[in-house]
This record gives structure tokens, sequence and C-alpha cells, in this order.
């Protein structure tokens, strides 16, 4: 009889996992997926995210007053999202314009299929 087999969730450089619930994590898995948790485990960001999700592209600008954050705030916490992967900015002049990277959402999302 073969095995049953766990769809896997590509996250980052390879390191992928299948769902919670289909098996105990590997150590560089949990490593990875705490890492994005941890960059949404702060409400500033968790808005953040949301606000450039809705906006589908928004620029840094146009964050701080939704926020009611200053400039350099909101620059930390896009920076941290960035980090995680879960947003992407292109710099347009002297503006940075922010978007989701649909494909990390959806892989966390699955994580906790």
């Amino acid at each position: 009889m073969a095995g049953k087999r766990t769809a896997l969730v590509e996250l980052d450089d390879g390191v992928c996992c299948a769902p919670l619930q289909a098996s105990p994590l590997a150590e560089d898995e949990a490593t990875e997926l705490a890492r994005l948790f941890a960059a949404l485990g702060d409400p500033v960001r968790l808005r953040l995210l949301s606000l450039v999700a809705a906006a589908g592209e928004v620029c840094s600008c146009d964050l701080e007053d939704p926020l009611g954050k200053s400039q350099p705030t909101v620059s930390h916490h896009t920076k941290a999202l960035a980090d995680a992967g879960l947003i992407t900015g292109e710099k347009r002049g002297r503006w940075m314009m922010w978007r989701i990277v649909p494909e990390r959402l959806a892989a966390l999302r699955a994580a906790l299929a």
C-alpha cells in the first residue's frame, strides 16, 4: 500500500512545509514559518498589510494617515514585511510603491490549512 502523499507549500529559498495538520514541522520549516508570523505579529503591520492588499498598490506616503504613524515608523514596518517577503516595493522617483506578494500569503494560508 502506498504511503499518504502530502502537498508541500513553497515558502522561501527551497524551504517548504506540509500543512501543519499533515505532519510535524522540521526545524527549518518551523524557523521560516515563525519568521513570517513574527512579521505579522504586530497590529500596525497587520493593518499595513491589509491596506496594501486592499489598494493593490500603495505609496508609502499614503500609509501614514490611515495608520496614524510617522514616515520613519511606516518605513520600519514596511521593511519588516518586505524582509519577510510579504510585500514588495518599487522605487518611483522619490516615492516607494508597495504591493503584496500573493504567493507568500497563499503559502501561509496553506500551511495553516
